[in-house]
């Protein structure tokens, strides 16, 4: 599989990676035998960026990778780390912590549960809104030049978090929500800003958390996941559907699916915007081959702009979390009035 630089400097990566949270934190349970199965089948098709978190599972995820890793495997594979999310006893979130100290504990916790020396990029999962973040880029700078992290990223910020990070340290890549349902970065300046230093952007939440798979349908007694994914909501969930159901021909006419379409959206942007990597989140293995067919489908631009038409980035209904969830996040402030964040 092709590869490219990860922004100036940054690792090589292919233009898919393997988001392991699925596998650990997930409505249910994972079967630890497909989850492996799934690690080695992205390992063994050259998909080599595994990002994962210290917090997914509570550490569970990260002693899994461990696990999952065979003779040879470190180093083929690059580790993405994110830190910072705080949880208590009963698994519920209570904070962002991005203080030096924490930087640097948090980073030897997952050292010992990775069973590594080193972690290829390392990130706060979400900014420290009481901390600079030139402090929290500092500590992880300072662990750059001890050897323990190569690369530094980060997640889920703005513009400006972004330029503040890399006067710091070089960034290598943002890490963002970013799919057909999922716009606001085009408009609120977060892929110009990378374009512009040089950053990679790492696109998780590709499938819109299933509503692009193309198989997903309204269940009858509502789905839980409606009261922080509004998108789900009755109120947004048909109108969202009808947006899918304008997808299937333009699928259809390529002999793939929805998905593969929507998946191969996210990879065609790096034509304009450098490289974007699409981070597929499962915990299955056949959803690797899918996803690696996505990955050899020419878009041209004439088919970016028909699947544009197909869905406008206005016409999603629905922000992409609740209010409290979106008021934590720096790459969302200011844009609830934004493109494709309609309530």
């Amino acid at each position: 599989m092709q590869t490219r630089p990860l922004g100036t400097g940054g690792p090589q990566v292919p233009p898919l990676a393997l988001g392991c949270a699925g596998m650990s934190d997930h409505t249910s349970p994972a079967d630890e035998a497909d989850a492996i199965a799934t690690i080695h089948g992205a390992l063994d098709a050259g998909v080599t960026l595994l990002d994962t978190a210290d917090f997914y599972g509570m550490g569970h995820n990260e002693d899994l990778i461990r696990r999952a890793l065979r003779t040879g495997d470190r180093e083929r594979a690059l580790l993405s780390v994110k830190f910072g999310g705080l949880r208590g006893p009963d698994g519920s979130f209570v904070g962002i912590e991005g203080r030096p100290a924490h930087v640097k504990n948090a980073l030897a916790y997952s050292l010992r549960r990775l069973d590594t020396d080193h972690v290829d990029i390392y990130r706060s999962a979400r900014l420290d809104p009481d901390t600079p973040i030139e402090d929290t880029i500092g500590a992880v700078s300072e662990l750059v030049q001890a050897g323990y992290v190569r690369h530094i990223g980060l997640s889920e910020v703005g513009p400006e978090s972004i330029r503040r990070a890399h006067a710091v340290h070089p960034i290598c890549d943002v890490q963002i929500e970013y799919s057909l349902f999922s716009r606001t970065p085009e408009a609120n300046g977060i892929l110009a800003t990378c374009r512009e230093l040089g950053i990679g952007v790492t696109a998780y939440g590709i499938l819109a958390h299933g509503l692009l798979t193309g198989t997903y349908r309204q269940p009858a007694g509502g789905d839980p996941r409606a009261h922080w994914l509004p998108r789900f909501h009755p109120d947004n969930l048909a109108t969202n559907l009808t947006l899918v159901d304008r997808l299937r021909p333009l699928a259809d006419a390529r002999g793939i699916s929805v998905a593969q379409l929507a998946t191969a959206w996210v990879i065609a942007r790096s034509r304009e915007l450098g490289t974007v990597v699409a981070v597929l989140g499962t915990r299955r293995p056949h959803r690797i081959a899918e996803a690696l067919a996505a990955a050899d489908v020419a878009l041209a631009d004439a088919d970016l702009r028909t699947i544009d038409e197909a869905i406008p980035a206005d016409a999603v209904a629905g922000t992409r979390y609740a209010a409290p969830l979106m008021a934590l996040l720096d790459s969302e402030c200011g844009s609830n009035s934004a493109v494709g964040a309609r309530s």
